[in-house]
């Protein structure tokens, strides 16, 4: 299989990997052959990237850190708390708390580097899909870290309801296209306190899931907000939420800007270790996510363009890629490339097409 941009997807090109929809459901199964009504649906979705079937790929496997029914549960369960919180209904956090264990159960049997976590990349219901993504980093990060399933529950509660407080900001704010002035910014900055607050509230969730939410937003050199903690000041569980956010976040398209591609992020976020964020959190980051992955486009430096076919543990940025064209030319047979193994050849480029 490999990735291919939905503008440059053919009639009659077969899904190979389910594309969710933005509750978590598959929106289109595995196996579909894609129609020029579907094509343009995506298009009208958001939708930037699908995995469609290539016999030139086929050892390509895209092995999902979670399923399907885990990310379903996990986006519902953010839904039904803020619909709670904004009709004043009783919050039950039973069911939060279970998928909250089936996450980690699933993780703990995921082997690998961390690539693909969601299928869905438009723009609608940003505010869970980014939470649930985002915990998901946030509790690889725990699992390399050597948490325990406590402390896992209590970093993903925490990164799962880190941006509640937004509940209480309007989305004509969060949702602007326009750079926000002073004010507005102000506004925005208030929502991890706002969060802190609701989380407070809530039984079941405890004072470190709490800090968490409050904390996000704080940086390792003490430029963040809301209080301008610096370095192991800030909850360590914080610190995991901030990388894992900042990163989701960049990988994700907005309303107002398009989505970066994943090695842009992880090297936005290698720069800043020491910086926003804690080296020794940042060590574990750069070997637990992928910065090509499996299936995605790339350009060599000697001219040659084809797919990751898949990685190399520890050495992120060396994946094995298999070549396609050389140029527009085809290349016949393709040519596969153990980039640890040829120093001299580069990645210098994205594409999916």
């Amino acid at each position: 299989m490999r990735q291919v941009n939905v503008f440059y997807i053919s009639e009659g090109e077969i899904v190979a990997h389910p594309i969710l929809d933005a509750n978590g459901r598959i929106l289109l199964a595995k196996g579909i052959r894609l129609t020029s009504i579907y094509i343009r649906k995506l298009q009208s979705l958001g939708v930037d990237n699908v995995l469609i079937e290539d016999d030139r790929l086929d050892d390509v496997v895209i092995n999902d850190a979670i399923s399907t029914r885990t990310k379903e549960a996990a986006y519902q369960a953010v839904k039904s708390i803020r619909y709670c919180l904004e009709s004043n209904r009783l919050i039950h956090t039973n069911d939060m708390l279970d998928m909250l264990k089936r996450m980690i159960s699933d993780l703990l049997g995921f082997e690998g580097i961390l690539g693909y976590i969601s299928d869905f990349r438009g723009y609608d219901d940003y505010t869970f899909h980014h939470s649930v993504n985002a915990t998901i980093f946030a509790l690889v990060l725990g699992i390399a870290a050597g948490y325990n399933e406590s402390k896992l529950i209590e970093v993903g509660l925490g990164v799962l309801l880190h941006d509640i407080g937004k509940i209480k900001i309007s989305n004509k704010v969060l949702n602007k296209v326009e750079k926000l002035t002073e004010e507005e910014f102000a506004v925005i900055k208030l929502h991890p306190t706002y969060g802190y607050e609701i989380l407070r509230q809530i039984d079941d969730v405890g004072l470190i899931s709490a800090h968490v939410a409050l904390q996000h937003h704080e940086r390792w050199d003490g430029s963040g907000y809301p209080r301008g903690l610096k370095g192991t000041a800030i909850h360590e569980h914080a610190r995991i939420a901030a990388i894992s956010d900042v990163y989701e976040a960049l990988t994700s398209k907005r309303v107002y800007r398009d989505a970066l591609q994943p090695y842009q992020a992880y090297e936005y976020v290698m720069a800043h270790s020491g910086v926003f964020f804690e080296p020794k959190l940042i060590n574990i980051f750069s070997q637990r996510v992928s910065i090509y992955p499996d299936g995605s486009g790339v350009i060599l430096n000697n001219g040659q363009r084809g797919n990751v076919v898949k990685q190399n543990v520890g050495y992120p940025g060396r994946p094995f890629v298999r070549m396609l064209y050389h140029g527009e030319e085809l290349l016949q047979p393709p040519i596969d490339y153990n980039l640890v193994k040829h120093p001299y050849i580069l990645i210098i480029g994205t594409e999916n097409r």
